[in-house]
C-alpha cells in the first residue's frame, strides 16, 4: 500500500522545470538532481507529456519544459499523470463469505478507502508547482544566509 515513487520524481521534476523555466532541461540534468536513472524519469515524463503538463524539444538543445505557468499545475495534476490505479487497494484475495467479518468488508474498505482517495486529491490540488518552486527559493536563501 502506499504512493509509489513515480509521483514524488514527477513532482519534483515539474518542479526543477518550474524553477528553470526561462530553459528547457534534459532528461539527464532531472535525473541528476533526483540521483536517479534517466530512463525511468524519461518513462515519468512521458505520463506528465500525455497528461499535457510538460513538452519535450528534440535534437540539439532539446530538453523538456512545462507545458503551463506552474501557477495553473498542482500535485494533483502529477498524481494524476503518473498514478495507475487507486492508492489504497482492498484484499487481494476475497475474504471468507463464511465470516461474518469477511461477507461485509470489502464493501466497508470501498467506501472507506474512496472517501480517502477524494480527501488526498483534494488537498494535493491546493499545492502548485509555483508554490514549491517559491518553497525551494526560500529555503536556499536560509541555507545560504546560515552558511555565510
Amino acid at each position: 500500500m502506499g504512493l509509489s515513487s513515480r509521483s514524488a520524481v514527477a513532482i519534483h521534476a515539474l518542479t526543477m522545470l518550474g524553477r528553470w523555466r526561462d530553459r528547457t532541461l534534459t532528461s539527464a540534468e532531472i535525473a541528476d538532481s533526483l540521483a536517479s536513472n534517466p530512463v525511468l524519469l524519461r518513462r515519468i515524463l512521458g505520463s506528465l507529456r500525455d497528461a499535457g503538463l510538460v513538452w519535450a524539444a528534440e535534437g540539439r538543445g532539446g530538453g523538456w519544459k512545462l507545458a503551463r505557468s506552474p501557477r495553473e499545475i498542482t500535485l494533483c495534476d502529477a498524481y494524476a499523470a503518473v498514478e495507475v490505479g487507486p492508492v489504497l487497494s482492498g484484499h487481494a484475495h476475497p475474504p471468507s463469505d463464511a465470516c461474518e467479518v469477511g461477507r461485509h468488508m470489502q464493501a466497508l474498505l470501498a467506501e472507506e478507502f474512496r472517501e480517502a482517495e477524494q480527501a488526498l486529491e483534494q488537498r494535493l490540488g491546493r499545492t502548485t508547482i509555483a508554490h514549491l518552486v517559491q518553497q525551494v527559493v526560500d529555503s536556499e536563501r536560509a541555507s545560504a544566509g546560515r552558511r555565510q
